[in-house]
């Protein structure tokens, strides 16, 4: 048996707030919509990962989702724009990558980071 695909779920009780937060800022497709339950991604192919921790490093809280995006100050600056609060940086950590956090409008804690 081979893994194909891990999908996050997120209980919401508005998906407008999902559209606004995933499709509009961070500019995801929908790619299902059964009404109650919406699917937002993107064409790429992408590694399976699945990650566990006791911290996010730095000391920062371990986030529940991370995004990788490929530049990381046209994001921030999306966020910033919505008057989305940064909770931690930006910032250029010493194991390779530059990121902040910011919460999903459900409260979710989102690593948003690039390679550099």
């Amino acid at each position: 048996m081979k893994v194909k695909r891990i999908m996050a779920n997120t209980a919401a009780s508005d998906l407008a707030k999902a559209e606004a937060f995933y499709g509009e800022i961070l500019g995801l497709d929908l790619l299902m919509d059964h009404g109650w339950f919406r699917t937002y991604g993107a064409d790429a192919k992408m590694t399976i990962q699945v990650s566990f921790g006791t911290e996010g490093g730095s000391g920062t809280p371990v986030p529940d989702l991370s995004i990788e995006v490929d530049d990381i100050e046209a994001a921030l600056a999306r966020f910033e724009k919505a008057s989305v609060p940064i909770e931690y940086g930006p910032v250029s950590e010493p194991w390779g990558v530059r990121r902040f956090y910011v919460r999903d409008p459900f409260g979710k804690l989102i690593n948003v980071l690039q390679h550099e």
